[in-house]
């Protein structure tokens, strides 16, 4: 785990990206809204484990910096829906996509079962961590 991690923060930000001053909070809401497509504030708040509050302050900043775009919701004019720019998506699918090709490449062996247990596993070491 500990070279897994060593690894991933080994990755460099694409030069493109480099004068954004993109902290790891930015990081894991880029690859939310990457992997999972375009969502409201709330639902990133969700997924991030922090107050939409909070999101609604990264999306700004990364908006203001063209990285993100926030457009009404066709179902619900009142709800904003956050993307990636296209100016910078394939930067940033350069960047962030080969976490998830290895992750698919990894699991594809396994039986869906196999699978399970192993983010199962996951999701119990990470609870471990967060104990007092």
């Amino acid at each position: 785990m500990p070279r897994m991690v060593g690894r991933a923060k080994r990755i460099p930000v694409p030069e493109e990206l480099r004068t954004l001053a993109l902290a790891p909070r930015h990081l894991s809401l880029l690859a939310y809204l990457l992997f999972d497509g375009p969502m409201s504030v709330n639902d990133l708040a969700a997924r991030l484990e922090v107050a939409p509050t909070t999101v609604s302050l990264m999306v700004g900043e990364l908006s203001r910096k063209g990285v993100l775009e926030r457009k009404e919701s066709e179902a619900d004019r009142r709800r904003k829906i956050v993307s990636i720019s296209e100016a910078h998506r394939d930067t940033i699918q350069k960047w962030l996509g080969r976490g998830a090709t290895a992750w698919r490449e990894a699991l594809a062996p396994l039986t869906a079962g196999q699978r399970r247990m192993f983010v199962d596993t996951l999701a119990a070491y990470e609870r471990g961590l967060a104990e007092d």
